[in-house]
């Protein structure tokens, strides 16, 4: 007999464990400044999981649509079309030059190999259309990175470019990102995110948050690599 079994969104995204806040909106907000994203582009997230990145691209006017594996993702709160897919080795769903933007956060480091994956999004990317990643920085959080199971393959600032410019992207940028909108409106306060990193670790730095209430703490440690380029 079949065991029933939950599935990975319903888990790691549960409510009570990741409480939904306002910071898909204002990543989003820094996104479409930083990268020049146009309002009503077309626009993937494979792995959208809970998709709450995904409505705010909706709301903020983009024409969107998800890929997952999961039922709790294709079945979101927010009615958004979420096709079943396994990104790591099944087709996607639509043909070439289909999609202006590809956007995934917290996903390419769930993969051994991302080959078929990456192959797969330059293919439905439209020319000049663009890739975004967001992936847990190795360098921060080499000692939290297998706090989740599912992780396979992580990644620094080299890796990431490199893995863009295997796959012929231009105008590549990488950098090593801090999960603050205060930061990016305040540059010159990456030097006390720096200290702290040097003071503590990430399980330290999420402790600090959790008794001060603080989030410069643990999202001053709790670093991710954004990558960007352009078919």
């Amino acid at each position: 007999m079949k065991q029933n079994q939950k599935d990975y969104v319903s888990i790691t995204y549960d409510e009570k464990r990741k409480p939904k806040t306002n910071y898909p909106k204002q990543l989003i907000e820094y996104l479409c400044t930083q990268f020049s994203l146009q309002k009503n582009s077309k626009l993937l997230e494979p792995g959208s999981g809970r998709c709450d990145f995904l409505n705010e691209f909706q709301k903020a006017g983009f024409h969107c649509e998800g890929l997952d594996r999961d039922v709790s993702s294709i079945n979101n709160e927010y009615g958004l079309q979420v096709k079943k897919c396994d990104i790591t080795k099944e087709i996607f769903p639509y043909d070439d030059n289909s999609f202006d933007i590809i956007y995934h956060k917290s996903v390419i480091e769930h993969m051994y190999d991302p080959t078929h994956f990456m192959e797969e999004s330059y293919r439905i990317l439209k020319p000049k259309g663009k890739h975004i990643i967001l992936t847990p920085d190795w360098r921060t959080q080499w000692k939290s990175f297998y706090d989740d199971f599912t992780h396979c393959r992580p990644y620094n600032m080299m890796a990431l470019h490199d893995l863009l410019n295997i796959y012929n992207y231009k105008n590549i940028e990488v950098e090593n990102f801090f999960q603050l909108p205060i930061v990016w409106k305040y540059p010159s306060l990456k030097i006390n995110s720096r200290i702290l990193q040097i003071l503590t670790n990430v399980y330290g730095a999420r402790w600090l948050t959790e008794k001060t209430g603080i989030k410069f703490f643990r999202w001053s440690v709790d670093t991710m690599v954004l990558g960007y380029g352009e078919k």
